[in-house]
């Protein structure tokens, strides 16, 4: 079944034959139903047979000086694994896991069941009686409320928004919680409670000191315990023998090593040499020159590294130079359209990439989301509603593609329509500058991170100086990076959107005006658009299939006609450089491979 068409309009219910109000489930959908039955022993891509034992060592650009991820003072120097999605969950667990095999499907963890109504004004988790702390004790009713409440009080975006929408939160018998919602609340409230809130011992933590970093070993109820710690260079995970969850269906297959390392490297090519020797087991490559080219050494050729690809079933996500709409240079719709204009993919991808990359022009390309192709119909206008004057007209009737240049790194036929765009926005060239009316230089500053970051800016520099706009690059190390990234201390940067199937709550972080000043947020182009907070609300309210990709539609199609971002590239696979010796399941999943169900060999 492909995962669209388990998009239908109704209620996720396991347990009965007909909808039902408060029925206890095993798992929930935000559309439709869950794909698998109740009695469900693993999801299907895992090994539920692997033999557990061995270790990993992973490997990570950057530093770490805390083990609480959840707190303002550390995001972004928190060490890996703590609450992680590449590496898993080790330490803290949330009520419900995601299937990363269904758009967006939750299975019981620390809850085993849920209730709701169909209108979801209400959730109750009803925890498992055998979920236990690392040190023994049961996670309670009073946990989750204690989690909610610290978090709240006491810890970053969006991990202190998550009450906003609860009008009242109890304790409901021995193991259930209940949370009744406001009218601020949306249909996906309840999930993102369920999966996206880490819950937190109360017994062990003190509210007074929550905000500060530590690198004390916490007490969670995840399947590992911190084994040892070097700060800032290494830190080394070991599997609870006494896990509670072992045994449950949705943790089947997973969490197979006995040992887990992140080691941490100041450079990129400092880890891959540490690849190279053996001191790392994996490798997650993210350049196709590199991919290419670095991977002729003896342990490649002799058949100790292994070179995989995977082909994930995902929209393309939106890689690219973002505009901090906050600077007043950026503050004109045309002139960030021709700015984009001016980037060269063509060229860049003949001379930097080997013609490696598809060029993206919507965050949910290669989807049934995208309005790439697809004229808005009368649902998307509905949606759209006056805001339909501000999307441009080849967006609207789904005729919108990026131009494409002769590669010569000086298309004269899109510059003269960048500079067309620019001029619409205020700036001329005057001997040889790009300036507005009172001769200020349309100049701004790039912030990028990496080597190849860094040759993709120059690349675009030069182009822009053919038009007269003066674009200086620099590069900073990883700290500093984040750190002015969560300050929104910057002109234009590098990131990357990731995409889902299910795209909900997180675009009010990435987009939303409440993210605008908030630091810490993800909502780094700085938009504060009454119509863009209007359509993810209508993506949040939607019941069923039709009205839900509509809504997105709309909403990429207003993310499209804002050109907040230069668009860069993607690839259709990912790309993994693993020791011969990890192992990895025969099924891969709708989002890609999933680390966290990976194996040593040499333990079987």
């Amino acid at each position: 079944m492909s995962p669209m068409r388990r998009f239908v309009p109704v209620i996720a219910a396991l347990l009965m034959s007909t909808p039902a109000i408060a029925e206890p489930l095993r798992a929930i959908a935000m559309h439709g139903s869950p794909a698998l039955a109740p009695d469900y022993q693993h999801f299907p891509y895992v090994n539920p047979d692997v033999k557990k034992g061995g270790r990993v060592t992973y490997g990570v650009v950057g530093t770490f000086d805390s083990l609480n991820p959840f707190i303002l003072k550390s995001m972004g120097t928190t060490a890996r694994g703590v609450w992680d999605t590449i590496f898993g969950n080790l330490i803290y667990e949330p009520l419900m896991v995601r299937s990363a095999d269904e758009p967006f499907s939750l299975y019981g963890l620390l809850a085993e069941s849920v209730e709701w109504d169909e209108d979801r004004t209400f959730v109750q988790f009803n925890l498992n009686p055998d979920a236990k702390w690392s040190d023994g004790q049961a996670v309670t009713p009073d946990d989750v409320i204690f989690s909610f409440e610290l978090l709240r009080d006491k810890g970053r975006i969006p991990f202190s928004n998550r009450l906003a929408a609860v009008e009242k939160m109890e304790k409901v018998g021995e193991h259930g919680v209940r949370f009744t919602f406001s009218e601020k609340a949306d249909r996906e409230t309840p999930l993102i409670l369920a999966t996206a809130t880490p819950i937190l011992p109360k017994h062990v933590i003190d509210p007074a000191t929550f905000d500060q970093s530590t690198l004390k070993p916490p007490v969670g109820s995840g399947p590992y315990r911190v084994k040892s710690v070097s700060p800032g260079e290494r830190i080394v995970y070991e599997r609870n023998p006494d896990y509670w969850g072992k045994d449950i269906p949705s943790k089947i297959g997973f969490d197979n090593y006995d040992q887990i390392t992140v080691e941490y490297f100041l450079q990129e090519n400092t880890l891959f040499e540490a690849f190279k020797k053996g001191e790392i087991d994996i490798y997650l490559e993210g350049s196709p020159t590199h991919w290419a080219r670095a991977y002729d050494f003896p342990a490649v050729r002799n058949g100790d590294v292994v070179k995989d690809a995977f082909k994930p079933q995902l929209p393309t996500g939106m890689l690219g130079f973002v505009f901090n709409t906050r600077r007043p240079v950026f503050a004109d719709v045309n002139v960030r359209a021709g700015l984009s204009l001016a980037f060269d993919f063509e060229w860049a991808n003949r001379n930097l990439f080997e013609g490696a990359y598809t060029r993206t022009e919507s965050i949910w390309q290669n989807s049934p989301l995208t309005s790439l192709g697809k004229p808005a119909d009368d649902r998307e206008l509905k949606i759209l509603g006056p805001a339909k004057a501000r999307i441009e007209p080849a967006v609207l009737n789904g005729t919108y593609r990026l131009p494409k240049t002769d590669g010569s790194g000086a298309d004269r036929k899109v510059l003269r329509e960048a500079v067309d765009l620019l001029r619409k926005g205020g700036y001329t060239i005057k001997n040889g500058r790009m300036s507005d009316a009172a001769g200020r230089p349309l100049a701004f500053e790039v912030m990028t991170q990496t080597i190849d970051q860094e040759k993709l800016a120059i690349a675009y520099q030069r182009t822009l100086r053919m038009i007269g706009v003066d674009m200086s690059i620099r590069t900073v190390d990883d700290a500093q990076y984040q750190a002015r990234s969560f300050k929104f201390d910057y002109d234009m940067i590098m990131k990357s959107y990731p995409a889902s199937l299910s795209p909900g709550i997180e675009q009010l972080g990435r987009w939303g005006s409440a993210a605008r000043d908030a630091q810490g947020s993800f909502n780094f182009a700085g938009t504060a658009d009454p119509d863009l907070d209007r359509l993810i609300d209508a993506m949040l309210a939607a019941r069923g299939e039709e009205d839900f990709e509509a809504a997105v539609r709309a909403y990429d199609r207003m993310l499209i006609s804002g050109h907040y971002m230069v668009p860069l590239y993607h690839i259709p696979e990912q790309w993994v450089a693993r020791r011969s010796y990890i192992g990895y399941p025969e099924t891969l999943p709708l989002y890609g491979y999933q680390l966290n169900t990976w194996w040593d060999k040499r333990a079987q």
